[in-house]
């Protein structure tokens, strides 16, 4: 008799009673890496500060780091920090308009092709990929047609975000650690 392939499929009420740190896309459940390296870590945390400073004006959006986006019944994520401009409740279950992701070896792949489709997908306006060991962040803008197109590699510049309700000009040489 030959082997009946098999394949797990969760929902967010199966990663709801997970012990550890996971993220689920699409049904697959996918192990976090352990607690970021100090450099993420540094840089995760200068992103959020930054927003966070360049919004304080702006009561409709917030900057939120390692909090889960609940985006469908079997796909939850965790991006390393996220700035949403709407009403929101205890849990994010709408779409972020910028998202920053702190790439890592252990995370490229995942942060580049998966998470890449999956935000482009979801209607995230603005992707981020920041890579601390190079000191760089590549910046996509989603187009009208849902695909993201680079806006160019950053690592002391200031680029201008347009948003629906402010802008906000992110100084990309206030993140990396002198």
């Amino acid at each position: 008799m030959g082997a009946i392939a098999y394949e797990e499929h969760y929902t967010v009420e199966d990663y709801r009673r997970w012990e550890g740190d996971w993220e689920l896309i699409h049904g697959v459940a996918y192990a976090m890496a352990p607690s970021p390296m100090v450099s993420h870590q540094l840089v995760s945390t200068k992103i959020a500060s930054i927003l966070t400073q360049l919004t304080d004006a702006c009561p409709a959006c917030a900057a939120i780091s390692e909090i889960d986006w609940e985006i469908a019944h079997d796909t939850v994520v965790r991006p390393d920090v996220l700035l949403i401009c709407k009403p929101i409740d205890e849990t994010i279950n709408k779409t972020p308009e910028i998202i920053f992701e702190v790439s890592s070896p252990s995370t490229a792949k995942r942060d580049e092709i998966l998470k890449f489709d999956l935000y482009a997908r979801e209607g995230v306006t603005w992707y981020i990929l920041v890579y601390p060991d190079k000191r760089i962040a590549k910046v996509y803008a989603l187009n009208g047609e849902g695909r993201y197109i680079k806006q160019g590699d950053f690592d002391e510049e200031t680029f201008a975000f347009e948003l629906d309700k402010c802008r906000i000009d992110f100084d990309f040489g206030k993140i990396w650690r002198r």
